[in-house]
């Protein structure tokens, strides 16, 4: 396992593979060519940035047996999904806030996204694995009173786009089995949210291959694979809210309201 991160120090930025409390600094592209370049930067000295650049992200709706049953939704035919603006990622340690003019909830949603690491469209399940890079820990932040606010349209960009609301990292994880994976999410202290990844409707290599063929998917593109139950608002005046995957990391963030 191998994990993959982006920083800033100063006016500079770059990336490198999280090795304890340091970095080992590499040159080329994270997702093709990657070179050690023999320097390290101890990580206390670093800012965190999210681990990729993506050029979108894509949001499933419905993929979880277990919140599924809870809600009493059927199971979908094929992925229910969303897109996620590029001006709504943000990174661990960044704080969230609250959209002005929105009096609303604002939800937590603790997920495993997919980072895509080679262009692909119109690809088999079987041949997913070559296009995965890795995997990393997201939070998909949504003003849940905007979703259904008008009887005629469902809002889901705007209710999922605002800045700051397409959460995740702190790293990218290779060489995991996401199937052996879970998803804890805590809130102000409290566990909320600890759910297999094994539970998906269309685990991550079906998904890939599934959304390849609506869309092309670019290297560094996330795809966030759905909640389950414990989803909830956050209340608070200042809340701290942390995502975490064992073996890939935690995502942890402030959101002020």
């Amino acid at each position: 396992m191998t994990l993959w991160v982006r920083f800033k120090s100063g006016g500079e930025t770059g990336f490198g593979v999280l090795e304890g409390d340091r970095v080992q600094v590499h040159s080329g592209d994270m997702f093709s060519g990657a070179t050690a370049t023999g320097e390290a930067r101890e990580l206390s000295g670093l800012d965190l940035l999210t681990p990729c650049t993506p050029s979108k992200m894509i949001g499933l709706w419905n993929n979880f047996r277990a919140l599924a049953a809870k809600l009493d939704l059927s199971t979908p035919a094929e992925p229910l999904y969303f897109l996620k603006a590029p001006n709504s990622f943000l990174g661990t340690g960044e704080t969230i806030r609250r959209p002005a003019g929105y009096g609303g909830p604002v939800v937590y949603e603790g997920e495993i996204g997919i980072v895509i690491g080679k262009r692909c469209s119109g690809i088999s399940e079987a041949e997913a694995a070559g296009h995965i890079f890795g995997y990393t820990c997201v939070n998909d932040v949504t003003a849940f009173g905007i979703l259904n606010k008008d009887e005629s349209f469902a809002q889901w960009t705007r209710a999922k786009s605002f800045d700051g609301f397409g959460v995740f990292g702190p790293a990218i994880a290779t060489g995991v089995d996401p199937m052996t994976l879970s998803i804890r999410t805590v809130l102000n202290g409290d566990e909320r949210q600890n759910y297999p990844v094994s539970d998906m409707v269309f685990p991550p290599h079906k998904l890939v291959g599934m959304l390849s063929h609506d869309m092309t998917l670019m290297p560094g593109d996330v795809v966030a694979c759905g909640t389950s139950i414990g989803v909830g608002s956050m209340k608070q005046p200042e809340n701290t809210v942390e995502v975490t995957i064992e073996g890939v990391g935690t995502l942890s963030n402030t959101y002020v309201n």
